[in-house]
């Protein structure tokens, strides 16, 4: 097996030889299909993040599920990392192989206990801006401004296409393709494409040219005079366009800079709002998950399904359905 998954196939538990078929058929049950499936994607993070950071995943070393449960802190669940890390450790037991599981390490278990103990509840993510937000901060926009027209397109980019800043900063006018439907956008370079296949999104027009994106994007591109290379770059200090890239942390402070103008608390915002926000509306509106999914190129669906929890708060809502329902 290439990812090394072996919870599907017992039969490589080099420990079940004298096992009878019937007994290898039982223990081939003990866990229910979706079971299976949720201990798959678990791994399959788990392998994505040891790529990213050029580690391996199995075997691996305890240190490096001790530095992973850290990455998962940052937007995960206390449930969510001990069930991922379960899903980890469970995988190991089923290779059948002499790998020591590096799960059982006091290492991990310290860690996890430490973590509890710390954060009590793991850090949120930034707050998701939503679709009425983003009408509002352009509507107040000063659009006789070069910055501005960046600005608007940044913003309407990044929260139609549910970029990461990283890849919103990244992006040059040589990967958007234009199609009578809309825009193809390629990201050349992805926290989960590292082999730099590249990965798709289309966006569509809108009817609503104000706040269509390609509408937006095409505004700022003629303005400021760019046919090739970097999408969004900085000013120089006499309000040129400089040659430099925008970088990912202007971006974030560009998302703050607009979510103050409309009254909102600038801490609690970043480009992650725009991606989280795209996310969120979508479920907002019922969009399902496998779609919202091809938007935003997650491969685990664990955070999506936050994403679509956090608007369930709304879509079904006890109060909603007495008070707000059609007379």
């Amino acid at each position: 097996m290439d990812n090394h998954f072996f919870l599907r196939d017992f039969s490589r538990n080099s420990q079940s030889e004298g096992l009878s078929d019937k007994s290898m058929n039982s223990l081939s049950v003990t866990k229910a299909n979706h079971t299976i499936d949720a201990y798959e994607s678990d791994w399959n993070d788990f392998c994505d993040w040891c790529r990213y950071h050029h580690q391996t995943s199995y075997p691996a070393q305890p240190e490096t599920i001790v530095n992973y449960i850290n990455d998962l802190a940052d937007y995960a669940k206390a449930s969510t990392i001990r069930r991922r890390i379960s899903a980890i450790s469970e995988n190991y037991n089923a290779s059948g192989d002499h790998v020591e599981n590096p799960c059982r390490a006091w290492i991990v278990k310290e860690a996890l206990i430490g973590l509890t103990r710390l954060k009590g509840t793991v850090q949120k993510g930034k707050t998701p801006i939503y679709w009425e937000e983003i009408e509002e901060m352009i509507h107040r926009m000063d659009l006789t401004s070069l910055q501005a027209l960046r600005d608007r397109a940044v913003l309407l980019l990044g929260f139609m296409g549910a970029f990461r800043r990283s890849e919103l900063a990244g992006l040059d006018v040589e990967d958007i393709r234009k199609y009578p439907q809309g825009i193809v956008v390629t990201i050349r370079h992805s926290k989960t494409d590292q082999t730099s296949a590249g990965q798709q999104i289309g966006i569509p027009y809108l009817s609503h040219s104000s706040m269509d994106c390609i509408h937006a994007l095409q505004e700022w591109l003629t303005a400021a005079g760019i046919t090739s290379g970097p999408l969004f770059r900085s000013f120089l200090k006499n309000g040129k366009v400089s040659s430099r890239r925008l970088s990912d942390k202007s971006i974030n402070l560009i998302v703050k800079k607009y979510a103050a103008s409309i009254g909102l608390n600038p801490e609690m915002y970043g480009a992650h709002s725009l991606r989280h926000g795209f996310a969120t509306y979508a479920a907002l509106q019922g969009v399902e998950e496998r779609l919202i999914m091809k938007q935003t190129r997650h491969r685990s669906v664990e955070m999506v399904r936050r994403y679509i929890n956090e608007a369930d708060l709304f879509t079904n809502n006890p109060i909603d359905k007495i008070f707000n329902q059609p007379k």
